[in-house]
């Protein structure tokens, strides 16, 4: 059984930030407790305690009530809510689609006209110059919905199209990752959100070819240590942190972060969850494993490991439980790194039965994964209410990309288990997937589920305080015992405490400048009163 999540977020770490969010608590704190407290004629208390509404929240949820019938309000209510942080977000999918076109065209990159795929110049017979885009307006399109979801024509495999797109633009994406991490970031804080978990792949070829050099040994323990002789592996961390390092420096150009003219995703806080191509061979897979997890040990700037590649891919089905054996291995070698995986992304009919029954339940159980991605095919799992069971008493939370569910697996509304993981207590966090590929934003997965499931105030406000709460921020919650079960009832230090309209006690501000993880939820409570404020006085 996977350990609890809560035990992981008090860890200390013995590296500083670097780089992009390199955002002191204090820097956080400061950011609410300087708040200037909102004209109002009667200012909201405190967090209420479960089941009990403050007043600015029964007036809030009455103005969103009111909304219903009007879409264009309706959309402005959900982009101004604060929406805590996006946990389930690979950076290359989620840059805008059109800001890919263009850096293609900044770089003279060329596109095959047979499969709209962007290659390196030059350009000869069959392949186009990406520049052209700016000027011609059909082949513009044309890129846009070769390397994105728009327009695309019901009927056909959403599953194949969204997955390719990825190798169409790829050619693009690894040339500037801070460029797009700019563009990324500046797309999350209009969102009003406040915190990114970002996946990403570092040293990717050199892990291929430090893959390749040891070659594959089922004795995991002898594997690893081959990874770790003459330093191979340290060799790997060194050059994922200075790709990181180029990374941060680019964006923070692009962003113009330090000027006096930053762009709004200069104040984001930012970490990186490490890519592993699942449907690779076993010791790259085993590589790309130990590197994340080797590198969110060493650097703070990375958090965790994640398999990604479609979770029905022929090596993905055949050595599904090999993979979760292997982090069961290396999680008692790195214990202090996180683990989250896409697991149950998957439906009858794009698999044998066979292959529903077992993936999450492995993810949880033996690969000690804290949170699950996607899980779609809870309800066909062996056992599925007991597992759902375990997941809630371990605080196991599952993200959930409706947009992206619903385009790749055709699965929405009543078929998802989004109202059956709540149910059973499992901690839900909204998230993007590839908002960029999607053609989608948070704002519209939060609305989506306030629709479709008929979600009210306070439980969207619950659903954001979550996607902070199982975060991989390090430091003590600003939020009692398992709030997923007992309400979001502040610690003790920070009872009666009101973000944004007051400073709070000294008990609280300790808490505060000691932990990354409540400085960031006490600046979204803050920003909820500033919302219920704005909102809950029309």
């Amino acid at each position: 059984m996977t350990l609890p999540h809560r035990r992981f977020a008090h860890r200390p770490r013995t590296l500083l930030p670097a780089g992009l969010g390199a955002l002191s608590a204090l820097s956080l704190l400061s950011a609410s407790l300087g708040a200037a407290q909102p004209a109002a004629a009667a200012p909201p208390g405190p967090p209420s305690p479960p089941g009990h509404a403050t007043p600015a929240e029964a007036r809030t949820a009455a103005h969103l009530e009111s909304l219903r019938d009007d879409p264009d309000r309706l959309r402005a209510f959900f982009r101004a809510l604060p929406k805590g942080g996006d946990l389930h977000n690979h950076l290359s999918g989620a840059v805008s689609t059109e800001y890919l076109i263009r850096l293609a065209g900044d770089d003279g990159l060329c596109v095959e006209e047979a499969t709209m795929t962007a290659v390196a110049p030059p350009c000869g017979p069959g392949r186009r110059p990406a520049a052209d885009a700016r000027t011609d307006r059909a082949f513009h399109d044309a890129l846009l919905r070769a390397w994105s979801m728009q327009d695309f024509p019901a009927g056909e495999s959403g599953h194949d199209h969204f997955f390719a797109t990825f190798g169409k633009f790829g050619e693009v994406t690894w040339r500037h990752p801070g460029k797009i991490l700019a563009e990324v970031a500046d797309s999350v804080v209009r969102q009003n959100q406040f915190y990114l978990e970002t996946m990403t792949t570092p040293a990717s070829q050199g892990a291929r070819e430090l893959a390749a050099k040891v070659g594959w040994d089922a004795d995991l323990d002898r594997m690893h240590r081959r990874l770790l002789a003459d330093g191979g592996l340290d060799g790997l961390v060194a050059e994922a942190r200075q790709e990181a390092d180029a990374a941060l420096a680019e964006f923070r150009d692009t962003a113009r972060c330090g000027t006096d003219d930053p762009a709004p995703g200069c104040r984001l806080l930012v970490r990186w969850i490490s890519q592993v191509s699942r449907n690779s061979a076993p010791e790259r897979v085993f590589t790309q494993m130990a590197l994340g997890l080797r590198l969110a040990s060493r650097d703070d700037r990375f958090v965790a490991v994640n398999l990604v590649q479609p979770e029905d891919g022929e090596i993905s089905l055949r050595d599904y439980r090999l993979h979760m054996r292997m982090l069961d291995y290396l999680h008692r070698q790195y214990p202090d790194a996180h683990i989250t995986l896409h697991a149950g992304e998957l439906w009858p009919g794009l698999v044998k039965p066979e292959h529903l029954t077992f993936h999450i339940g492995e993810a949880v159980g033996t690969a000690h994964a804290e949170r699950i991605g996607h899980g779609v095919d809870l309800v066909h799992e062996d056992d599925w209410q007991d597992l759902a069971r375990r997941m809630a008493r371990d605080e196991v939370a599952v993200e959930v990309p409706f947009t992206s569910n619903a385009q790749i697996l055709g699965v929405k509304g009543a078929d998802h288990p989004f109202a059956a993981y709540r149910a059973h207590g499992v901690p839900v966090v909204l998230a993007t997937d590839d908002p960029g590929v999607s053609r989608t934003d948070i704002s519209h997965e939060y609305q989506y589920a306030s629709a479709t499931y008929g979600l009210r105030y306070r439980e969207l406000k619950d659903l954001a305080r979550a996607s902070l709460e199982y975060a991989f921020l390090p430091g003590r919650s600003l939020w009692r015992g398992n709030p997923t079960a007992r309400g979001y009832v502040p610690v003790e230090a920070c009872r009666g405490a009101r973000p944004g309209l007051e400073r709070p006690g000294a008990a609280c501000r300790a808490l505060l400048a000691d932990s990354r993880k409540a400085a960031v939820q006490w600046r979204q409570e803050a920003a909820f009163a500033a919302f219920e404020q704005r909102f809950g006085r029309r």
